[in-house]
């Protein structure tokens, strides 16, 4: 189901007369004077609530005798909510491209000539300060306390604060001894300890 079609059935189904109706047609098929009559609601409203249902793909219809039966499409009915919010958006380009220009954004705001002008407050602009400053080490290598202190001290003075920020946010991680460090997969299911 793609977003435009979730919208669509949201919309309906945000309608107390569309859902009995749906309801209904979940027990039997039914004609629009049968619906209108168990409804309690005239063939017109329901002919226009139809009309709404069929757009957004939620009943179809077809002939039998004398009438125009309707019938609930019940396999539309069992995607589920979950899969709706995974299937990818058509917003989900706009949303990365939006993404990177904050990103960028921040990264102009408090980078100079390659060093950190000041630490973010914000935890969101912090995080990116941190990511960027990680990049200076290698994946699978072991650190010492020092060589990490030098590594961070080229980008800011306050290499305690940004070490332990980068700890608590898992892009570094310590052994108990706190003397060895590793940086740690973007993945984050890297928890084994250091030898």
């Amino acid at each position: 189901m793609t977003e435009n079609e979730a919208v669509s059935l949201f919309k309906c189904l945000s309608d107390r007369s569309r859902l009995q109706i749906l309801k209904s047609l979940a027990i039997e098929d039914m004609y629009v004077e049968r619906l209108a009559e168990r409804l309690g609601i005239t063939a017109s409203t329901v002919s226009f609530h139809l009309k709404k249902l069929s757009d957004a793909d939620a009943v179809s219809s077809y002939k039998s005798q004398y009438y125009t039966m309707y019938s609930l499409k019940k396999e539309l009915f069992t995607t589920t909510i979950l899969e709706i919010l995974q299937e990818e958006s058509d917003e989900t380009k706009a949303q990365a491209q939006r993404d990177a220009e904050y990103r960028q954004r921040v990264i102009d705001s408090f980078f100079e000539y390659g060093k950190l002008k000041s630490i973010p407050a914000q935890r969101k602009k912090k995080r990116i300060v941190l990511e960027v400053i990680v990049q200076a080490f290698e994946y699978d290598r072991i650190y010492t306390e020092r060589e990490v202190n030098m590594i961070i001290a080229d980008f800011h003075d306050d290499f305690c604060t940004i070490r332990r920020d980068m700890i608590s946010e898992r892009l570094l991680v310590r052994d108990a001894g706190g003397k060895a460090y590793r940086r740690i997969k973007q993945d984050g299911k890297e928890t084994e300890k250091l030898s």
